[in-house]
């Protein structure tokens, strides 16, 4: 049975900040709010989404190696942390020229998939138990 392969997104997302980075631009996320997990001023979310600055001078402790994403940014003067699945990206894009890449729907894990299959179980034993003594090693007292 082939394992399911991991997604796609989280690998997108760093290869096209690091384009907009090494090209001089300002990355963007557009992120789906309402996603679970997702950690995100709501007074800023219009229609369900949000478009977050991820430019160095934007935000502090941006972690996007690993999902979720991570980091501090400042909304209307206060520092936030923003919290964002992979999965709840919707785009990722240069301010500049619009450039980049757009995923369309949120991807949520599939509750549908097959568990892992339980270890086999060991062989019962055949036949009559035996009993043998063991010695600890220790003298006798």
């Amino acid at each position: 049975m082939a394992q399911p392969s991991k997604s796609r997104r989280p690998y997108l997302i760093r290869a096209i900040y690091q384009w907009t980075l090494d090209n001089g631009f300002t990355p963007y996320l557009l992120v789906a709010a309402n996603q679970p997990g997702v950690t995100v001023p709501m007074q800023f979310v219009k229609d369900g989404r949000i478009a977050l600055d991820i430019g160095g001078m934007a935000v502090r402790d941006l972690n996007i190696d690993h999902d979720p994403i991570f980091f501090s940014a400042r909304f209307g003067g206060r520092a936030q942390d923003i919290i964002v699945p992979c999965g709840a990206v919707l785009a990722i894009y240069a301010r500049e020229n619009g450039e980049g890449v757009v995923f369309g729907e949120p991807e949520t894990p599939s509750t549908t998939e097959d568990p892992p299959p339980p270890p086999p179980e060991a062989p019962k034993p055949s036949g009559r138990p035996k009993l043998r003594i063991v010695k600890s090693g220790e003298p006798d007292a």
